[in-house]
């Protein structure tokens, strides 16, 4: 079932989704320069190799499908390097968003005295609103255009069709970030870096269970279920 599935791509999501967890532990602690500057950056660059990684399976089940097609063009597509590509050129995109925000509107340190009168807080600016939000928004693209993709060929006949969990994952990180948008406009200062910490384990540990909880389920309580002859219905025509 894991080779099924894109061996080599499923373990790049599990090391993506363990750097997302970890993500959060930037979020926590003293707000060093250093740590102001590179945490957004890090966020973003983490969950959008995640995604990709999501992206990547979603298409790659459709080009399967398709190509099983007479005459399918698309043949030619089902290739780990493929999905290799499509992870590369997503994972590039949200890289140039982040350089650009560092470079152009760097993140600082700043103290706060007006959240707390009489007392000074010491926290991370952003600096820019449009590029945050710029980041959050390519990883709702992303994740938008795998749910879109995962929902249109949930249906597939496949004894095993990811692109059904894959539906279910996305649909629970969109409601998580998009929960997480009015949350963070209607409050301020370690509040709103609480909401993001919460955002950021809540959607970690719903792509965990969506993805990765119903292989485990077969492979640890329904071995017979996992073997290419049942994934190919070999099964079937042999009753």
């Amino acid at each position: 079932m894991v080779r099924a599935n894109n061996y080599s791509l499923s373990c790049i999501l599990l090391l993506s989704l363990t750097s997302c967890f970890l993500s959060s532990l930037v979020f926590i602690g003293y707000p060093h320069t250093e740590k102001c500057l590179l945490r957004q950056a890090t966020f973003g660059m983490v969950f959008a190799l995640c995604i990709s990684c999501i992206l990547a399976k979603t298409i790659m089940v459709f080009f399967a499908f398709m190509a099983t097609k007479p005459e399918s063009s698309l043949k030619r597509w089902i290739s780990p390097q493929v999905s290799y590509m499509i992870v590369v050129c997503c994972l590039l995109l949200q890289l140039v968003l982040c350089v650009m925000w560092i470079s152009t509107s760097p993140p600082f340190q700043q103290m706060n005295t007006e959240s707390k009168p009489g007392t000074i807080v010491i926290e991370c600016n952003e600096n820019s609103s449009v590029a945050f939000w710029s980041v959050l928004g390519y990883l709702g693209i992303l994740a938008s255009i795998s749910f879109i993709v995962a929902f249109l060929v949930r249906r597939l006949p496949d004894n095993f069709n990811e692109a059904k969990f894959i539906t279910f994952s996305m649909l629970a990180f969109l409601s998580v970030w998009v929960s997480y948008v009015p949350a963070s406009l209607s409050s301020q200062g370690k509040y709103t870096v609480a909401m993001e910490i919460f955002a950021i384990q809540s959607s970690s540990w719903a792509l965990v269970i969506c993805m990765f909880l119903p292989k485990c389920f077969i492979i640890l309580f329904r071995p017979h279920m996992n073997s290419k002859e049942h994934l190919l219905g070999k099964n079937k025509v042999q009753k």
